[in-house]
């Protein structure tokens, strides 16, 4: 079974193709009851054995029906009769051949119908088989029983029937814990129904048993996220990574966590290794000067980063204005030391470059600001009068 892009859920024709995979071929020895008479669940018995030697041959279905109905016809008499009605093996058979009905059946009803009797058999299979001498027979009703709500659950996703998926899938995932991709489809559907921590408990149970997906890590960090529970969400994230190096995703997810929590050195140590694969991520290049901006002082490397950022992309408005504020922050300092030639040539740039991210974006009130501050010492108390009014027009 295959999840794509997010989770691809099997379709009732898919489930019932890999049924011939997964359906435990019975060569069944039954021993006879100490009844030596043919009775109907000896014919049942027999009818059992025909059908194992139509799935190895991979005879029609319809010739399989057949098969079948002759021993649940055999059966029936037999749980009717007061020698038989209380024989185990009466109820594993019933089970057995009921719930191959529901696997294999094209009509809907019909299916149903025998899910349902399937179902009632095999807990009376179970409750009488003290000796568990019918635990082949049983084992394969289960099994098929439980293709049946797997397709079934899937059907009802693809219907937008989330509720109905899953309490189905639910069921087959805590038959099959170690299949991944069940619980990932259970937490989808739980998910569409907003149960979260059920959708959370079987991202876990995907997770603890291997897969690889990234997508299931995001989900689960974002729910833990949701939940308040930040160490954990940035746990999961990690947890994702170590399978999915450098994963686009993973990483802004795990990069835009940290710096809510506030763990700059950590952000900006995993931007620095993710810019040595990821050359192309103007995003990256921009945070990556943030924080060289604001955590570390670091104007130069700032504004090598934002530059970086605007050769991706020469109209990003975030880059601009902080380059902006770069340009301004080293005309500051250069005043500080009197060096008049390098704060005139820096105030010159700054002005260049919040003219640029003003055109971009003309409602911005911190670019203008700014543009004011840079005429007032410019003298060009003209401009700083347009500007002015602009802001009193917001």
């Amino acid at each position: 079974m295959v999840i794509v892009p997010l989770f691809l859920f099997l379709h009732l024709n898919d489930a019932i193709a890999m049924m011939s995979r997964y359906l435990p071929i019975l060569f069944l020895s039954i021993s006879l009851n100490a009844f030596a008479q043919q009775s109907q669940v000896q014919l049942a018995q027999n009818n059992v054995g025909k059908l194992q030697l139509s799935i190895a041959n991979k005879e029609d279905v319809k010739k399989q029906l057949v098969i079948v109905g002759e021993g649940i016809k055999a059966i029936e008499a037999a749980q009717n009769d007061k020698k038989t009605k209380n024989w185990p093996e009466t109820w594993a058979i019933k089970a057995y051949l009921s719930s191959y009905v529901a696997v294999i059946d094209n009509n809907q009803d019909n299916t149903d119908k025998y899910y349902n009797l399937a179902v009632e058999a095999l807990g009376k299979a179970i409750s009488l088989d003290k000796y568990q001498a019918n635990t082949t027979l049983i084992k394969a009703a289960a099994h098929n029983i439980t293709i049946k709500k797997q397709a079934d659950g899937s059907l009802a996703y693809q219907q937008n029937d989330f509720l109905t998926a899953f309490t189905l899938l639910k069921q087959v995932s805590d038959d099959l814990p170690k299949d991944t991709t069940i619980a990932i489809n259970v937490a989808l559907s739980a998910q569409s129904i907003q149960r979260y921590d059920d959708a959370l408990a079987y991202l876990k149970r995907a997770m603890e048993n291997g897969v690889k997906n990234p997508y299931v890590y995001q989900n689960a960090a974002i729910i833990y996220a949701s939940k308040f529970e930040s160490e954990l969400a940035l746990k999961t994230l990690e947890n994702g990574l170590k399978v999915n190096a450098f994963h686009p995703l993973l990483t802004n997810d795990y990069i835009n966590l940290l710096l809510d929590n506030e763990k700059y050195d950590q952000a900006l140590k995993i931007i620095g290794g993710s810019l040595t694969t990821e050359k192309r991520n103007k995003l990256l290049f921009f945070l990556y000067g943030y924080l060289q901006q604001y955590q570390e002082n670091n104007q130069s490397t700032a504004e090598l980063s934002y530059k970086k950022a605007l050769d991706l992309d020469q109209n990003y408005f975030d880059a601009l204005y902080q380059l902006g504020i770069v340009y301004v922050n080293t005309a500051n300092d250069a005043l500080k030391s009197k060096n008049k030639v390098k704060f005139s040539a820096l105030i010159n740039r700054a002005e260049l470059t919040l003219l640029k991210a003003h055109e971009i974006n003309l409602n911005d009130r911190s670019t203008i600001q700014l543009l004011i501050e840079i005429y007032t010492r410019k003298n060009r108390l003209d401009k700083v009068q347009e500007l002015k009014r602009k802001l009193n027009e917001f």
